[in-house]
């Protein structure tokens, strides 16, 4: 009896999806006459949709052996077997999920179609994801290696902290304005910075792997720096912060470019826009408004996020790629680069701007 069920279970699965690829079929047959030109397809096929990641003339070749009958049209049955084998699969992998969401309704699918998660999906330890817990274990143990020394928690006269702080008298010392990231002003300071960027990163790090994530990381850090150094030239600056706020708009970028692959995007959307403006509008009301004085570098967090954000749409996974998203990665990184060079003109092009330099004896 079970076997039986599960027969049936099978045969109505098959028909469920030869269901589902005639949907498609009549709507690549626009002529509405039981076949696809061969021309035609191809067409499709070399369009801007595709990544033209498999050559023109392996698409032709690929659609001329689907074409059992060699008339130069596919019928409904040429087209199952083309899109069921392994080369159809890798031709329609990236196109066809996106076209059928946008062109078939969606009474259609069935549980087993349903693309919504697979961004879930993605979820992977392998390869671990380390890059940011090594940041994070690399700022206790400088911090630590402080308090051993200066034996205080609060303290930023370390030698560690004497070396790598932000110091607007020092900037002729490059590094400083990456290796800020590692000083931490007390327990608290440290304390909040690694869980967030823990909690924010290693998420991140499974679908989007380490290494893309360090990249947005230490983006927020430099704009970071470079933007408070325009902003507040005589601010000193300590913290992860700048890279903290790029983790937080770097998933706002990903639910962006990832929109139809996830389960629950509005409400992930909603939740990271809603920390962002929160954090970013309390700081613009102390600053600004009430006019107090936390000695707190809210430009490196507002430069963190806008990093976060551009880089995030440039270098993070996109699973399934749209023309219009070509062409926001190309603007997004192109701000971002013009916004550093920026940053990195006005630091050199205008010393007088800054304080008198003091380097590290």
């Amino acid at each position: 009896m079970q076997r039986q069920q599960q027969t049936q279970q099978n045969v109505q699965m098959e028909l469920t999806v030869e269901n589902h690829w005639y949907n498609v079929f009549n709507r690549y047959d626009v002529d509405g006459d039981g076949r696809i030109a061969l021309s035609e397809l191809k067409t499709m096929l070399s369009s801007s949709h595709f990544n033209h990641d498999i050559p023109d003339r392996v698409v032709t070749q690929i659609i001329k052996n689907a074409d059992a009958d060699k008339n130069g049209f596919l019928d409904f049955n040429e087209f199952l077997r083309l899109v069921e084998s392994d080369e159809g699969k890798r031709l329609f992998s990236r196109y066809i999920n996106s076209y059928v969401r946008t062109v078939i309704p969606r009474r259609t699918w069935t549980r087993h179609d349903i693309i919504d998660g697979e961004y879930e999906d993605q979820y992977t330890c392998s390869p671990p994801a380390l890059g940011l817990l090594i940041i994070s274990i690399i700022e206790i143990a400088f911090f630590l290696y402080d308090v051993a020394v200066t034996h205080t928690l609060m303290s930023t006269n370390g030698p560690v902290a004497r070396f790598f702080i932000y110091d607007p008298h020092k900037r002729i010392e490059l590094w400083r304005f990456v290796t800020y990231m590692f000083v931490h002003i007390g327990v608290v300071h440290l304390i909040v910075n690694i869980m967030v960027q823990v909690l924010l990163g290693i998420p991140l790090e499974m679908v989007h792997r380490w290494w893309r994530v360090l990249v947005v990381y230490f983006a927020g850090v430099i704009a970071g720096s470079l933007a408070t150094s325009i902003s507040d030239p005589y601010v000193y600056l300590a913290g992860a912060s700048g890279g903290v706020y790029a983790l937080i708009t770097a998933h706002i970028a990903t639910i962006i470019m990832n929109w139809s692959e996830m389960q629950f995007a509005v409400w992930q959307l909603l939740v990271f826009l809603v920390l962002a403006v929160v954090d970013i509008g309390s700081a613009v009301h102390a600053r600004y408004i009430a006019n107090i004085d936390q000695k707190i570098g809210y430009v490196a967090h507002i430069a963190g996020a806008a990093a976060g954000l551009l880089v995030g749409l440039y270098v993070l996974r996109n699973l399934e790629v749209q023309s219009w998203e070509r062409t926001l990665w190309r603007i997004s990184i192109l701000v971002f680069a013009a916004l550093v060079a920026v940053g990195i003109v006005w630091n050199i092009a205008y010393p007088s701007y800054f304080p008198e330099q003091r380097p590290t004896m």
